[in-house]
């Protein structure tokens, strides 16, 4: 909502979004994030030893999860020697926050990124993550987080579509690594990979038909045609001949599975339609064959 003197026009709206950049507010209140649901737990301590495990208290678990995680930055993100994590937290904060303000906006995000998917313990993520995604939203960033990627989907509608079709349960993990790394080539923040994460997306539609159809070596265009065919689920005629032409496109010559084609004319706009639109198809199959009564368990 706009304060008064956006209104007025004391101050200017925050009406372009932050795609390639990211302004002080944003920063700062990505910072403040790490600290209420990370650093803050190490409050009040001097000295700290990375290694030492306490009680199974459940806020002592939580400082020791904090602690595996500055340990866990200085091996793998900042690829500091470990002689250079003092011990003393007041000067290790102050090394990691003269980091992330040093950061280009794209670094920032990379930090961030390494957290989400480095921190074991599922609550606090889901709490920061819905923390920096309200930042996010609330500062007029362009990217946000879609389970521990950040990536350049900014609609609301569009991220709770993905995560859906994210979900991790055993029957559908090949459908949902399709659209993890759909997800993962869009939002590859240097050079994105829209040809690839156009491909993982409908392999992914193409994983959960062979599931319905049960027939894990058939095309997306077969499998389509034997679920029709056999009714397996109340599929209207047009949708899978929508999604059957769509799946044409990605193979015709000058399509995305071409082998011979090195490159394509394809952009974010083509990439994010692919991914938001089979994620969207996916989870209509998956009502759908729940409520014909398929069981995915026996096959």
């Amino acid at each position: 909502m706009d304060t008064f003197s956006q209104r007025f026009g004391f101050i200017p709206r925050k009406d372009i979004m932050q795609i390639e950049s990211m302004d002080d507010d944003l920063r700062n209140s990505l910072w403040n994030v790490l600290v209420l649901s990370f650093w803050k737990k190490l409050e009040g301590y001097s000295q700290i030893d990375y290694d030492e495990k306490e009680s199974n208290n459940y806020h002592h678990v939580e400082r020791d999860n904090v602690r595996f995680l500055v340990k866990n930055l200085w091996f793998s993100h900042f690829k500091k020697t470990f002689d250079e994590l003092s011990g003393f937290w007041e000067f290790d904060y102050r090394f990691m926050k003269k980091k992330f303000f040093q950061y280009q906006w794209f670094e920032v995000y990379d930090f961030l990124e390494f957290i989400a998917r480095s921190y074991t313990n599922h609550s606090t993520l889901e709490s920061f993550i819905h923390l920096c995604n309200f930042v996010l939203e609330r500062e007029f960033s362009g990217y946000r987080f879609v389970g521990s990627t950040i990536t350049p989907i900014t609609s609301e509608t569009e991220i709770k579509i993905i995560e859906e079709a994210l979900t991790s349960e055993d029957r559908f993990i090949p459908v949902s690594n399709h659209i993890k790394t759909a997800v993962i080539c869009l939002s590859n923040k240097e050079n994105p990979d829209y040809r690839n994460s156009i491909k993982e997306s409908i392999s992914a539609v193409e994983s959960i038909c062979c599931l319905i159809s049960d027939d894990n070596k058939a095309t997306l265009g077969k499998a389509l045609k034997a679920i029709g065919k056999e009714q397996k689920v109340d599929l209207h005629p047009a949708l899978g001949g929508a999604f059957s032409q769509l799946y044409g496109y990605t193979n015709d010559a000058n399509g995305i599975r071409h082998a011979l084609l090195d490159e394509s004319n394809l952009d974010f706009e083509d990439a994010k339609f692919m991914l938001v639109s089979c994620s969207a198809f996916i989870n209509y199959l998956k009502g759908k064959a729940i409520k014909a009564g398929i069981d995915f368990s026996k096959q």
